[in-house]
């Protein structure tokens, strides 16, 4: 190798903008004729770096008018953080004698049985399931953490480490020694499968590449850019590159102005230590953005006046104000004492706005609003910045709506997209059996069904899924055949459609409790293909499930992974959220949503750092799950919040910007957020002069588009139909709703509204009153042939028909049965004949058909009628009879009456309730009857039939015949059922009203 001065070292400042300055000044320095750049090697961090770097070439080539540009090779090193792989410059084909690299999930699944294996040598339960997969991820993950670091199993028995054991708590103490005992017993099946892991392959690449290139430098320049990693491999590899003949390293964003005495505030930062000294002192700085870049000089052995700034020849070097603002923005504590003294050049921040939103949603539109207003600008580029994905889906949401299609480069976990969300509730329905909820999702799902009858299939679900509101029905096929065979009589071809459904979802539910991981993959992948064919793996998310299927399906059917039936969803979640799924090519060429993994080395016009709330960005400090702090900082691992410094090198990145915009929102789903530091800083910064910097014109922008002009107040509803539309028959127990609240009657008889129970509801008081009314009817009409026939097999054979939930019946089954059987002693020892049951009544009434059900009519001894109604829950009390809220027995009196029960006759003389609620009077606990007539607070048995044909008569004058308004609450004291509160628009007009009327 020719000697050289020393390392070829460089910084691109915060502000210049890494991509575009790194190609202005490679250009001109490694630009060749004929060959242009096809020489050069570039060394770049990511794949997402190397696209980067590929649009400032294309922009560079157009600005200066070139017809065409040869670029340079770009190699990945690769970030284990987003699954990249090295580039093959450091795996020549020749092959250097290294193992290859075992599989991330063939790693996972058999660390899960190692997990269980020590365990049970413990004489411990290892977990089950979902819980072992996730301890097993944690494990690989602090392993990988160790084997970037170069730290060896051995290393844990150091004796500095083993000192520290008898100072730790108990299950730090526990955890250090499982995780030893695990990783001993993986790095023997390593050897038996003669592989290594992919960070000590990685390692061993980088130190190959390194011994190469030092004993036979290429003959073209190679240049390692943008590269901030500090793993020692890779260090020394940055090492090797700076002192190669044609050879040189460019860094992001290191800080050349720092003055000497800040950076060694930010502490040793791996510095060799003095003996028995941790690596990694407890005052290290590691939240400040600078301190890994200290760390990574360190471990190169490279002292920061040794790095150049990187410019244009002839251009000058000196930091502009931002830059000043941006080192001092960050200052470690003592340091930043000196902004008291800061004059206000060296705190300007011209170009920065400081925006914040009330919530999520309200920051999401405003972001969306400044990417439009940008793109009004010919060629200015927008990065939008946020590690907060579910904000950066609002983002890009709101910006389709003004037709920019700006894709979030940091993808979506795959269990949120169409494909994954199938396989999920498939997996669900084989987890759970076919619930409700989860099969009309299922049958729902965009991807399922015939694309050419796409109607056909939805008008099928949707009948199947009105069928299934209400109570949740049993479990199994069984029930919904029986569903679907009474459906088909009114909807003639849904037992086809249900035979082809039952067929594929028959494969799910015939595992076993206990199951292969594989073999319920290459069901659950055959289910998928069934219900949606081709589309569950025709786009790009469709493509990711299948081959996380494929690796899932080998690796665990080779590590004998078994399952329990109700985690086999649980599991795949787990899975699943670990796969990212990023769009395709064609977004918008001048927007970009990144993540902070994404957003490094990317620059912009205007950069909009969104979500800056603590616990966001920086996002909260980790704790490694196995390991004890002490136990890292002895190993030399940089501890948890060496993130926050990460998060803070991004902020200062973005901070460079020639615009730069942070947004927050000050509240979201839990409550009121906490500022991030970072902005806090800032703001500190900036003092009186923060004021100046606010965004507020797109945030009111924003809120415009949300919140109209106030409306004017909504009043009371007072509908008023046509005769025509008034012209309805009136049930017995719809004169209640008439006479207390119009405007139920009119929502339900006139609009003809009728309330629909949610899928898989709680037993309502109407669904329980069906049910104990059918059984009671079933009961009566067998004690006519059978006077002592019981009642419990009649309850339970209801119940089967109505395929009542193993759970409900089993909670509400007890109670039922004792308030049935109360019902069934007082009738066999009353005197009084049953003479018909659930008996249907009519007559006309001032030309007005009047209709209603009796529950159970009974002949008295003197030969008169007693009308009884069963009652699930309690009974209106004679007040609310007497103001004709509760005229439902004395409407049937009057169809008695009027002759209108067939085979009946006779006169109404007695009206009772009998409730099944319970009772301290009753054997049974449950049940007793109570009457509407009542001489101190209701009307006597001689009053009861006329003062309800005067309601009767009034309720027709008014609002059948008449001209009324059906006035919505017209009695406040009604007890009115909240069916049609939102129809009426209740919460607008009632607090109104209520002020209107207070004196």
């Amino acid at each position: 190798m020719a000697d050289r001065p020393g390392p070829e070292i460089y910084s691109i400042a915060a502000h210049r903008g890494f991509a575009d300055a790194l190609v202005a000044g490679l250009v001109p320095r490694y630009r060749e004729d004929g060959f242009g750049l096809a020489r050069l090697t570039l060394l770049l961090p990511s794949a997402r770096a190397q696209r980067i770097v590929t649009e400032a070439f294309i922009r560079h080539s157009g600005a200066n008018g070139e017809a065409g540009l040869l670029m340079p090779r770009m190699a990945v090193v690769g970030d284990l953080d987003l699954d990249e792989r090295l580039a093959n410059l450091f795996d020549p084909l020749d092959g250097i004698d290294i193992p290859p690299a075992v599989d991330p999930m063939r790693r996972l699944f058999a660390l899960t049985g190692l997990i269980a294996e020590d365990e049970e040598t413990q004489g411990r339960v290892p977990p089950k399931g979902a819980a072992l997969i996730r301890l097993a991820r944690e494990m690989a993950a602090t392993m990988d953490r160790l084997l970037i670091e170069e730290i060896s199993p051995a290393d844990l028995m150091d004796p500095a480490v083993v000192s520290l054991d008898k100072d730790l708590a108990a299950h730090w103490q526990e955890s250090l020694r499982s995780f030893a005992r695990v990783q001993a017993r993986w790095n023997a099946r390593l050897a038996e499968w003669a592989a290594i892991d992919t960070a000590t392959r990685r390692n061993l690449l980088f130190d190959a590449a390194a011994r190469r290139w030092r004993s036979n430098p290429p003959n073209t320049p190679l240049i390692a850019a943008g590269v901030t990693s500090a793993a020692p491999a890779l260090a020394r590899l940055l090492r090797v590159v700076s002192e190669l003949p044609q050879g040189a390293v460019i860094l992001p964003d290191l800080d050349l102005s720092m003055s000497g005495d800040v950076w060694e505030e930010l502490g040793r930062a791996g510095a060799t230590p003095e003996p028995g000294a941790e690596p990694f002192a407890r005052g290290d700085a590691v939240t400040h953005p600078q301190y890994h870049l200290k760390l990574l000089l360190n471990r190169m052995g490279v002292a920061r006046e040794e790095v150049r700034p990187w410019h244009r020849r002839g251009e000058a070097a000196a930091p502009p104000e931002r830059s000043h603002a941006i080192s001092a923005l960050f200052l470690p504590p003592k340091a930043s004492r000196s902004w008291a003294d800061l004059p206000a050049d060296k705190r300007r921040l011209a170009g920065l706005r400081i925006m914040r939103s009330a919530n999520p949603e309200d920051e999401a539109q405003a972001v969306a609003l400044l990417v439009r207003e940008a793109l009004e600008t010919p060629a200015k580029r927008v990065a939008v910045v946020t590690p907060d994905r579910t904000l950066a889906r609002r983002i890009v949401a709101h910006c389709a709506r003004w037709g920019i299609e700006a894709d979030d480069s940091a993808g979506r976990p795959l269990c949120d997209t169409a494909a994954g969300r199938l396989l999920l509730l498939l997996a669900e329905i084989m987890a759970s059996g076919p619930a409700p909820v989860t099969l009309t999702a299922l049958l729902m799902h965009p991807l399922v069904g015939e694309e050419d009858k796409r109607g056909e299939w939805l008008a099928n679900t949707r009948a199947l899924e009105r069928s299934l509101r209400g109570p949740r029905p049993r479990e199994g096929l069984a029930p919904l055949r029986a569903i679907i065979a009474r459906l088909e009589q009114s909807q003639p071809g849904l037992g086809v459609w249900w035979e082809r459904v039952e067929a594929d979802l028959a494969p799910l539910l015939e595992t076993d409790e206990s199951f292969a991981f594989d073999e319920a993959l290459t069901v659950l992948a055959n289910a998928a293909e069934a219900f949606a064919g081709d589309r569950a793996w025709a786009r790009e998310d469709g493509r990711a499930l299948a081959r996380l299927i494929e690796d899932l399906r080998l690796h665990a059917g080779e590590a004998g992974t078994r399952l329990a039936r109700e985690e086999i969803d649980v599991v795949l979640r787990d899975v699943m959220e670990q796969v990212a799924v990023r769009p395709p090519w064609g977004g918008h060429s001048r927007v970009a949503v990144y993540g902070l993994l994404e957003s490094r080395m990317s620059r912009a016009d205007l950069v909009i750092c969104a979500g800056l709330n603590e616990g966001v960005w920086p996002p909260r400090g980790s704790v490694d799950a196995l390991l004890a702090p002490p136990v890292l900082r002895q190993l030399g691992v940089p501890g948890g919040d060496f993130r926050i410094g990460l998060a803070a090198h991004d902020l200062a990145g973005a901070l460079g910007a020639p615009e730069i915009v942070l947004s927050r929102a000050e509240r979201d789903a839990g409550g009121p957020t906490i500022p991030s530091r970072f902005l806090l800083r800032v703001e500190a910064l900036l003092g009186d002069m923060a004021e100046r910097h606010r965004e507020t014109r797109a945030v009111e922008l924003a809120r415009s588009l949300t919140i109209a002009e106030p409306s004017p107040p909504y009043p009371q509803p007072m509908p008023k139909p046509s005769a025509e539309q008034r012209d309805v028959d009136i049930s017995a127990t719809a004169l209640d709703r008439l006479l207390g609240d119009p405007y139920q009657f009119y929502a339900g008889k006139i609009l003809a509204l009728p309330q629909l129970d949610p899928v898989d509801a709680e037993p309502s008081a109407a669904w329980q009153g069906t049910l104990v009314h059918d059984i009671l009817q079933r009961w009566h009409e067998a004690c006519r042939s059978d006077p002592d026939s019981a009642i419990e097999p009649i309850m339970a054979a209801v119940m089967e028909e109505q395929n009542i939930n193993p759970l409900l019946a089993a909670l509400w089954q007890p109670r039922l049965a004792a308030a049935l059987e109360w019902i069934v002693g007082e009738v066999r020892q009353s005197d009084r004949a049953v003479l018909a049951v659930e008996a249907k009544g009519e007559m006309d009434f001032d030309g007005v058909h009047i209709h209603g059900r009796a529950d159970r009519i009974d002949r008295l001894r003197d030969g008169g009628l007693a009308i009884v109604d069963y009652k699930t829950g309690g009974p209106p009390s004679p007040t609310q009879v007497k103001k004709g809220y509760a005229l439902q027995l004395g409407v049937l009196g009057l169809i008695a009456e009027a002759s209108g029960f067939k085979a009946l006759d006779g006169a109404a003389e007695a009206f009772e309730y009998w409730s099944l609620g319970s009772s301290d009077k009753s054997a049974t606990g449950f049940g007793y009857r109570e009457t509407p007539l009542d001489r101190r607070t209701g009307p006597t048995s001689e009053e009861f039939l006329p003062e309800t044909r005067i309601f009767l008569k009034k309720a027709i004058e008014r609002y059948i015949k008449g001209d009324d308004p059906f006035t919505a609450r017209e009695n406040p004291d009604y007890p009115a059922y909240d069916t049609y509160d939102q129809l009426m628009r209740l919460a607008e007009w009632l607090p109104r009203l209520a002020e209107d009327d207070t004196p």
